[in-house]
Order: structure tokens, then sequence, then C-alpha cells
């Protein structure tokens, strides 16, 4: 049985987590940055360590926290500009309906990020309740 990840993680979790690139974390270190041995992949958290920090903030209780974290760990695989191109979809007054029922589908199919899907039909229904989709000349 897989035990469960333990508060704060750098102490007691550190030889199981890794960065992006696949390097421990506990060779991401000083002597690393001086040897010139760190690319940006090691800096970037992985998916696997959000998802363990989600665990101990759902544990202690801190449930949106935890769901904020998951919604983080599904976004590690979608690229920065795909990112940042969704963000600015999901800003009041400039997507369509269809525009956001294809980024919820998009995020759903090709980068398997069900939670964050489930976000932006909840964005969309607010959208259309207080009028905040784009609006189309017609």
């Amino acid at each position: 049985m897989e035990s469960k990840p333990v508060y704060p993680l750098m102490e007691n979790a550190a030889d199981t987590l890794h960065a992006t690139s696949g390097r421990s974390v506990n060779a991401i270190d000083l002597d690393a940055v001086a040897r010139g041995e760190l690319s940006p992949a090691d800096l970037q958290i992985s998916p696997e360590a959000l998802r363990a920090q989600a665990t101990v903030a759902a544990d202690a209780g801190f449930r949106q926290l935890a769901e904020n974290l998951m919604r983080a760990a599904e976004l590690t695989a979608v690229p920065n500009a795909e990112l940042l191109r969704m963000y600015e979809i999901l800003r009041p007054g400039r997507a369509t309906e269809a525009e956001l029922q294809t980024l919820a589908a998009t995020l759903e199919t090709a980068y398997q990020a069900p939670r964050n899907a489930q976000l932006v039909r909840e964005a969309l229904q607010v959208y259309l309740q207080r009028g905040l989709l784009k609006r189309t000349m017609g």
C-alpha cells in the first residue's frame, strides 16, 4: 500500500519527488546550479509533486486548495503558449459560447484535464448568466 505524503514534502518525501525533467528534487541545489547542470525543466514542478501537495492539503481540510492543486497538475501537460491563449480566451468578453465549449473539449480530450474542462464549463454558465460572452456582429 502506498503511503500518503506528509507535510512538509521537502522534509518527508523529497526522495520521491521529481522535477518535470525527472531529476530528483534532492539533486536540485546550488552546487548543481554552479556546475551549470540545471535546465528550465529542472525548475518546473511535476504533476506528481502537485498531486502530493493536493493530498496534503485535502488531508488538512483545505479542499479548495487541494482542488486548485489538482487542476494545476492537469495543466502541466499544456504547453505555455497554449496556456496563455486559454487565459486570454477566458477573460470576460473575449470568447463566444462556442469558443468556450471548444476550449473545454480541448482540455478534456487533448490534455486529459477534466477538472479544468469542468471549470471552463462552469465559467461559461456564469458568462451566459451575466452577459460576459464576446459580442458578435449579426
